[in-house]
């Protein structure tokens, strides 16, 4: 028994509901050379032994004296025996330590957009630091099921539904399932619902037919270790509220995609825009902004991993607020600058470091890292944003600027906050400021009410515009919104495709003109890994711009190596591209040389005086 008790982090839990026979034993102190199929086995023999003991013990005890009743230390004595008993030889291998210690191994699948991606390495973090150390490429190996959920259209949620009818097949038949080799998992799994479809459809979720474990909505990620204890009690687990401060600042995530050279960096969460069609404020909360230090260490935790490239997120990245040093209230909306033109459905009530002054700070503490952000809103790109953008050559010169539609009418009734009109003067300071911004958009076809005049303002704003890329929807209804409450969803459906169809056409007769453009410059390319249309020839990445330029890999000059030595570009690299082709969707061209951010942009600012010296 001593021995027991002096082991580090020993100790015996007793469940809250449970009886003698249910008492297990736990040590933090690993067993060397152990199979994970040992390590199982010898896990089941040891539960099984300790509780048939327990029970015996127990059963065997009919004294009507207290003192005599057997007590914990009975019972830890009968586990003393029971450990210490010769085992059958089967712990004869070498698994990872870490690997002890895990409660399940976990499948996630993620829908919708990066702000879930990033979410779901916030979920990870937190698992592995309740102990869920294990991640499994398939669902069938898998004691525990995240499903993270996207609530912005209906097909987004029909896929999940989907998948729930599957892994609901998993659990039901998961006897059958391992009988048969199908599944490999040591119990029926946990089917976990994230995201904001699990805050929007909580009650229909947890409805179906058993189908569901535990639903945990966007705010409440912290609290799922608890969630899945009460699963193993007979409840269910269930928390969508929603915050005013949960940002996850102090939480590193665990990476999904461990050798990438770009990474996606949270900074704000939720959205006080209201526009009438968008169920986000509702599933995702108000906007809360995690403080800059907390981003700073993010960001330079990744430099230190080799990420060369950190897209910045947010429901209204722009929007960005961090008001943690500021405990001064200002007047609504005071010194709160907008885009000219615009306006916003909700005031500021306390003014702190804008997003300005976010990307001032991280594109000064590292210079050889670009920065990318999305995605904002048009109102809040203020003078000083653009005029940032242009003088930092690790911002990338490209912008998504979501219009949603064309016509002045529509974007009223989406209670958007500007006009056509206005959105269009955006655009011309844009590239009066920039001269080759990229810009991208999002654009939403048959909302209600929409007339042909009123979408024939939106195929025209797309051609006088010219898109880099464009993500384009037929609309759907969403309970909540300021829409399903007031209007009606009254346009066909087959009106919706065929207008989506005319949207899709018009932006690709106008987006060759931003491809076509880059034919004959030099961009400065991050190579992500091999062209997936020739792996062994080729290698892609992005350009400043945003645009996909693939070359093919030969041995190049470094720069920044003063011997001269020739070598192949390596993920990571940024390479000078000479485009010499332009298709409606990517680029091609000439590698030139390997270079570093500072080292490209120092030569091109001094190409630049040159000529000017000799105009």
């Amino acid at each position: 028994m001593a021995s027991i008790l002096s082991q580090p982090g020993g100790c015996i839990r007793v469940h809250r509901r449970c009886c003698f026979n249910t008492l297990r034993f736990f040590s933090s102190k690993p067993f060397a050379s152990h199979s994970n199929s040992s390590r199982r086995l010898w896990q089941r023999l040891v539960r099984k032994t300790f509780a048939v003991g327990i029970s015996r013990s127990f059963s065997q005890s009919h004294l009507p004296s207290n003192s005599d009743a057997p007590n914990l230390h009975h019972f830890i004595a009968q586990a003393s025996l029971s450990v210490s008993q010769p085992l059958p030889n089967v712990l004869s291998s070498d698994a990872p330590a870490s690997e002890f210690a895990s409660k399940g191994r976990i499948y996630h699948e993620t829908y919708g957009c990066q702000m879930n991606i990033n979410d779901m390495e916030i979920v990870l973090s937190i698992m592995k630091n309740a102990g869920y150390n294990e991640t499994v490429e398939v669902p069938e190996s898998a004691e525990i099921i995240f499903i993270n959920t996207c609530a912005i259209r209906d097909n987004a949620e029909q896929k999940v539904w989907q998948r729930l009818n599957y892994f609901w097949f998993l659990k039901r038949k998961w006897k059958s399932n391992v009988a048969i080799g199908r599944s490999q998992s040591l119990h029926p799994p946990k089917v976990v619902v994230l995201g904001c479809m699990a805050e929007r459809l909580k009650d229909k979720i947890l409805d179906a037919d058993k189908m569901v474990d535990v639903v945990c909505g966007p705010d409440a990620y912290r609290d799922l270790p608890r969630l899945l204890e009460e699963v193993d009690y007979g409840q269910k687990g269930i928390n969508t509220l929603l915050s005013l401060e949960e940002t996850y600042a102090d939480i590193s995530p665990v990476r999904i995609s461990k050798n990438s050279v770009t990474a996606f960096v949270s900074v704000m969460r939720g959205c006080n825009n209201m526009c009438s069609f968008c169920i986000v404020p509702f599933t995702r909360g108000r906007e809360r902004s995690r403080p800059v230090e907390s981003i700073v260490k993010e960001v330079g935790e990744l430099w230190k991993e080799g990420v060369k490239e950190v897209t910045l997120l947010g429901q209204n990245v722009n929007s960005y607020n961090d008001a943690s040093g500021s405990e001064k209230e200002v007047e609504p909306g005071s010194n709160w600058a907008l885009s000219d033109g615009f306006k916003s459905m909700c005031k500021v009530k306390n003014m702190g470091l804008r997003f300005a002054d976010l990307l001032d700070t991280l594109s000064t503490e590292f210079p050889e890292m670009r920065f990318r952000y999305t995605s904002p809103h048009p109102k809040d790109f203020p003078d000083e944003l653009l005029y940032l953008m242009r003088d930092r050559h690790n911002i990338c010169k490209c912008i998504h600027l979501p219009a949603q539609t064309g016509s002045s009418t529509v974007l009223e009734r989406m209670r958007r906050g500007y006009s056509r009109e206005a959105y269009l003067e955006l655009v011309q300071k844009i590239r009066r400021i920039i001269p080759d911004m990229g810009i991208s958009s999002d654009f939403i076809c048959g909302f209600c009410g929409e007339t042909e005049e009123e979408h024939a303002d939106t195929l025209s704003l797309i051609k006088a515009v010219g898109y880099d890329m464009a993500y384009m929807f037929a609309y759907s209804m969403r309970e909540k919104t300021h829409a399903h409450r007031n209007y009606s969803d009254d346009v066909p459906e087959e009106v919706k495709q065929r207008r989506l169809t005319e949207l899709i056409d018009a932006f690709h007769e106008s987006t060759c003109q931003g491809y076509d453009s880059q034919v004959g410059t030099i961009q400065l390319v991050l190579v992500e890994g091999p062209n997936r249309k020739a792996p062994d020839t080729e290698l892609t990445g992005k350009s400043d711009r945003g645009h996909r330029v693939s070359f093919i890999n030969v041995p190049l000059l470094d720069r920044d190596d003063q011997a001269d030595n020739k070598r192949n570009p390596v993920i990571g690299d940024y390479v000078e591209v000479h485009i010499t082709k332009s298709t409606r969707t990517s680029l091609f061209g000439e590698a030139l040389a390997i270079t570093k951010l500072s080292t490209f942009y120092n030569s091109v600012e001094e190409s630049a005086i040159a000529c000017g010296r000799r105009s």
